[in-house]
């Protein structure tokens, strides 16, 4: 049963998220809203693949995917960035500090479910 972390400061958007992951079979979807709040649901409970955002208070989705990768015992965990920040720059920082995917906004539900999937263990 895969446990997706959802890391997104606005609650409309990661109801909208977490909803979509609901679809696939199994999955358990737990929230944070930023990435301080990210770190500390990933040393509470086994995380299987992070979707988080950019743009966020606190601690933003880059700051995240920086220390995730930097943490021996989280590094393998696949991060997907979904963010409104189409700038090609963006994507290619967030794919060069460990990002395995990139998601722009709006979210397809379609296109988020097959990305997801394609990072879950079979």
């Amino acid at each position: 049963m895969p446990n997706i972390l959802v890391v997104e400061d606005s609650p409309t958007m990661r109801q909208l998220i977490s909803f979509a992951i609901k679809r696939i079979p199994s999955s358990h979807v737990i929230e944070a809203t930023d990435g301080v709040d990210a770190l500390k649901k990933l040393s509470s409970e086994k995380i299987d693949l992070i979707l988080a955002d950019i743009n966020m208070p606190v601690m933003d989705g880059l700051k995240l995917v920086s220390l995730v990768r930097g943490n021996p015992a989280y590094k393998d965990i696949p991060i997907i960035i979904v963010t409104t920040e189409g700038a090609e720059e963006d994507r290619k920082r967030a794919l060069s500090i460990g990002a395995n995917a990139y998601l722009p906004k709006p979210i397809q539900t379609q296109q988020l479910l097959k990305l997801v999937s394609t990072f879950l263990p079979t």
